[in-house]
């Protein structure tokens, strides 16, 4: 006995249409709009740019490896805001940012980028054995 319907394809064919017949949603902003960044990736790039403004003044910085984590591993009674770990024989130095504690502390994307510059030049000069003010001229100013 012959079935009146065609058997379905073996692969899913791609939906055309939704079930309104407005057709499929694209994403919200392109890839290349602040918008579609997330903010683990804007906060990288804040200490990115950071850190390219100090490397111009301190060559030394090209061999620091600068990561930014979502929190520092011990619990401690006071949470860091970034630390240094000077270099050993196997590995060059660290200078580590953590990302949610920078975020709680401020309230706009302006606060942010001049407190993650902050922490960048006081982990800078504790890794130097500099005072802040002189890795960079303009910190603790507004």
């Amino acid at each position: 006995m012959d079935s009146p319907v065609p058997p379905r394809p073996a692969e899913p064919r791609p939906r055309r249409r939704d079930r309104h017949g407005r057709g499929m949603r694209g994403p919200v902003a392109p890839p290349q709009v602040p918008l579609a960044a997330s903010r683990a990736e804007t906060f990288r790039d804040l200490v990115q740019d950071s850190v390219e403004r100090l490397e111009r003044h301190w060559p030394q910085l090209a061999d620091v490896d600068f990561l930014v984590l979502e929190v520092p591993g011990t619990p401690d009674e006071s949470v860091p805001l970034g630390s240094a770990v000077p270099a050993a024989e196997d590995r060059p130095a660290r200078i580590m940012i953590y990302r949610r504690p920078v975020e709680i502390r401020t309230k706009n994307r302006d606060e942010r980028a001049l407190l993650v510059h902050e922490v960048v030049v006081e982990q800078v000069a504790e890794l130097l054995g500099l005072a802040p003010e002189s890795v960079d001229p303009r910190y603790g100013q507004d």
